[in-house]
């Protein structure tokens, strides 16, 4: 007697298989739509720019608008304020906020939950309710036109979200390594700047890219409290950049303009990548 082979059923096709990749294609193309826009208009002639209808893909390709930039106004001093603005500010929201956020997460504190409140409703404010107050200490304390003038606020601004962040990384720290730190005669800020802050280094570095990228993009602060041509950062300056008559708007230098004022923001982000993803994901596993 034969025994017939059983062929294999071949499984139906399941259109649930292509959302999942579909949706996420859409997604990427719809947010990465207008960066790509922003950057083939940098690179478009200006009669490319105005054609109507419109000419996506530039089959002529110039770098004036890049060269008209530092040509007609010192643009790499603007990259410069913003750099030194925002690194500066970064720094002091690290140096104040991990010490901050650790004796909040390790310390028993008097007052801590009205602290701790205090602190959540700060970060829920946006910055222009500060920005009369700022401006009259910025008066007060005569730091016009002072890079103190934009590295104080931002910090103050940033501060609060900082001491949230690190906060929660540090909770997640098992305390047995600081108690074995304790018996070996570590004391507190030994065991802070030796032991747990190594241990929470990508979580710096999450917390000081979101410091970063906030204080580089500030515009408000920045916009008032810097009237001087040689002060101005990077989005003031691509705000006010003008064309040869009144009624013309720049969009080539305006395009090159945003996509220089990205690219730190994009290098930063491509080199610790890897840094950010731990970071993001450290808090999310207990042990």
């Amino acid at each position: 007697m034969s025994i017939a082979r059983e062929q294999p059923t071949q499984k139906p096709f399941d259109m649930r298989q292509l959302i999942v990749p579909i949706s996420a294609i859409l997604i990427v193309a719809y947010f990465l739509a207008p960066i790509i826009w922003q950057v083939l208009t940098s690179f478009k002639v200006n009669a490319d720019i105005a054609a109507i209808p419109s000419v996506y893909i530039p089959k002529r390709i110039t770098f004036e608008h890049y060269l008209s930039l530092f040509r007609r106004r010192p643009f790499g001093l603007y990259i410069f304020n913003s750099a030194f603005v925002s690194i500066t500010s970064t720094i002091l929201c690290l140096a104040v906020g991990a010490p901050a956020a650790y004796a909040l997460a390790r310390l028993r504190l008097w007052g801590e939950r009205i602290l701790l409140a205090t602190i959540t409703i700060v970060t829920l404010f946006p910055a222009v309710l500060l920005f009369l107050g700022l401006l009259e200490m910025v008066k007060a304390l005569n730091l016009g036109n002072n890079y103190l003038a934009l590295i104080i606020p931002d910090t103050a601004v940033n501060l609060p979200l900082t001491i949230l962040v690190m906060r929660s990384f540090f909770q997640q720290l098992p305390k047995d390594l600081e108690d074995a730190a304790k018996v070996d005669g570590y004391n507190t800020v030994q065991m802070l700047w030796q032991i747990v802050i190594p241990m929470t280094f990508p979580a710096l570095v999450t917390t000081g890219i979101l410091t970063f990228i906030a204080a580089w993009n500030e515009f408000i602060f920045a916009l008032t409290f810097m009237t001087r041509e040689s002060l101005k950062t990077i989005p003031v300056a691509t705000a006010q950049l003008s064309g040869v008559s009144v009624f013309e708007i720049p969009y080539g230098p305006i395009a090159a303009a945003t996509v220089l004022g990205t690219l730190p923001l994009v290098f930063l982000v491509l080199v610790f990548q890897r840094r950010i993803v731990q970071g993001l994901t450290a808090g999310a596993v207990k042990g």
